[in-house]
């Protein structure tokens, strides 16, 4: 991670107490933008960047349009051993339970994380974020983020004309 992550990081409150405590629950989510090809290289950072601090968990959330970006392994999936994560997640396993009472996966997830990193957010998640939109796990775990409470760092990524677009600069301002 350069040092203008690191300083975000520390912004966020992740400098004092946070940081103090030996073991860090991360959730990284990827979305849809191209930028997800580096999805291997952030959680190498994460490790990297947090690994003095002690012992570092990172369980990885994907959307369905990311995993055209991310690695396979041998058998055509997006794994743990491939992003070097301890676990990743997708839109199949939010689906899994099977009566009322159930975990819910996007729930447990948010409860298990101590912070939350968004990288790459897309503009379709930035909107569905701001305006409240849960249609798959990556939406419904930042929606159920506890903002205030714990930290939740966004990474937004996209094509500079989707960028200036008048609507992100409103879902920016908004998110803000």
């Amino acid at each position: 991670m350069n040092k203008g992550c690191v300083t975000i990081f520390i912004s966020l409150g992740l400098n004092s107490s946070f940081l103090a405590v030996t073991m860090v629950n991360v959730l990284l989510a990827v979305t849809g933008s191209v930028a997800a090809i580096k999805a291997a290289d952030v959680v190498k950072a994460i490790r990297s960047e947090l690994s003095d601090r002690g012992h570092v968990t990172i369980k990885v959330v994907v959307t369905e349009r990311s995993k055209h970006f991310l690695p396979r392994d041998g058998g055509g999936e997006v794994s743990a051993s491939v992003l070097d994560a301890d676990a990743v997640h997708d839109d199949a396993e939010e689906w899994l339970w099977s009566e009322r009472g159930d975990p819910v996966l996007h729930i447990e997830l948010v409860k298990w994380a101590d912070v939350l990193v968004v990288a790459p957010l897309d503009s379709l998640t930035l909107a569905k974020i701001v305006h409240g939109q849960c249609d798959n796990l990556v939406s419904c775990a930042c929606v159920a983020w506890h903002l205030g409470e714990k930290p939740m760092l966004v990474c937004p990524s996209m094509n500079t004309w989707m960028w200036t677009n008048p609507a992100t600069k409103e879902n920016i301002r908004r998110a803000r």
